[in-house]
């Protein structure tokens, strides 16, 4: 009987341990790949950063805006568990340099502007402006609430009743209307309205989920990632970020609302991404992907409290950590790493970190 006492004792001690460990790795995993940014893609006399870590595939350009889109949301992320820090200055003054002017509303264009004049992307904007309203939730300074109302003006002029509505994905080309533009401009709408219960913003966030939801959504309860306009021809490929999008807007319509058909949406999204998407232990390669798709989850237990609908992320996460980076802990399971890749897993470990398992 004192054996199995002991063995049940020690077997405890290893599983609290273990959890410890697991808690304790996230702030060490921040501090060893923030780091790893700052040391490896950071031109600190320019204040950019390159794409990847090999300056021959650089080809000394400095990184399209898409990473920076994931790095601001990274240090908002960082910043929610350290508020004393002000991670998210080094990333808006590299942003500021992809500022267009052009008309017929200024944004953010896909390269530095005084290197390349290049599209403009609604998604893109739409990451940006997410995160600096998710800082705007904590800290309510003013530029981040404009910065994003400028990128909401600039988001109308992509939207169109081609197809019935929707946002275009990039300025000037009408071909298709992605989840990845229609998504993100559901949420930018929705934390404009929390921050100002302006009712124009609530109206384009439910005319646009609407819309996607009819498009978009697919049989197997995830999101398709485009149609053609105007023929409506479905693109049927699919991400997990467009799960994400949607996931995240059902549950915060439901907040907002208060109508359960939206937190419905959410939930069954969340159980059919989870079916599509998770297979054999991992999750599809694209960790910045991932990590909208976890916002949308956190959103969800927020609500739910199902703790358990989280673990298949917690776990891919830790996967990634054990099996998929280098001996400089530079993350991704290519030899030449990228900015994004470093900047998701930053935003995945800090969102664990932050999190408060009921």
């Amino acid at each position: 009987m004192k054996n199995i006492i002991l063995t049940i004792s020690f077997c405890l001690a290893i599983v609290l341990n273990a959890t410890a460990q697991t808690t304790a790795s996230y702030k060490e995993r921040i501090s060893i790949i923030n780091k790893n940014v700052y040391d490896g893609f950071y031109d600190a006399k320019a204040n950019l950063y390159f794409e990847t870590n090999d300056s021959a595939a650089n080809k000394g350009n400095h990184s399209f805006l898409w990473p920076l889109c994931a790095m601001v949301q990274a240090a908002n992320e960082m910043e929610a568990g350290n508020p004393s820090k002000n991670y998210i200055a080094s990333v808006m003054k590299a942003i500021d340099q992809y500022y267009s002017a052009r008309q017929p509303v200024p944004a953010y264009q896909a390269m530095v502007v005084k290197e390349k004049v290049d599209s403009r992307f609604y998604d893109d904007n739409e990451w940006i402006a997410i995160a600096l309203m998710d800082a705007y939730a904590r800290n309510h300074k003013k530029d981040y609430l404009e910065t994003s109302q400028m990128i909401y003006r600039f988001l109308l002029s992509g939207h169109d009743m081609v197809g019935g509505g929707g946002f275009y994905w990039v300025e000037g080309d009408k071909k298709g209307k992605n989840t990845c533009s229609n998504g993100p401009a559901i949420l930018v709408a929705l934390q404009l309205y929390q921050a100002t219960h302006q009712k124009a913003y609530l109206d384009t966030a439910i005319v646009t989920y609407n819309w996607a939801k009819k498009h978009l959504l697919s049989s197997n309860g995830v999101y398709y990632d485009a149609v053609r306009v105007p023929s409506m021809k479905v693109d049927s490929a699919y991400y997990t970020y467009n799960a994400g999008t949607m996931l995240q807007s059902g549950v915060m319509l439901y907040n907002i609302t208060k109508n359960k058909r939206y937190l419905n949406d959410a939930q069954n999204v969340a159980k059919a991404a989870e079916q599509h998407f998770y297979r054999n232990g991992r999750l599809p390669g694209n960790y910045w992907f991932n990590a909208v798709l976890l916002r949308g989850y956190i959103e969800l237990y927020k609500v739910d409290k199902n703790k358990a609908q989280l673990q298949f992320m917690i776990n891919d996460a830790n996967r990634i950590w054990a099996q998929e980076k280098d001996d400089q802990n530079l993350v991704g399971p290519k030899k030449i790493k990228s900015l994004i890749d470093q900047a998701a897993m930053l935003e995945i470990y800090s969102r664990l970190d932050n999190l408060k398992l009921d």
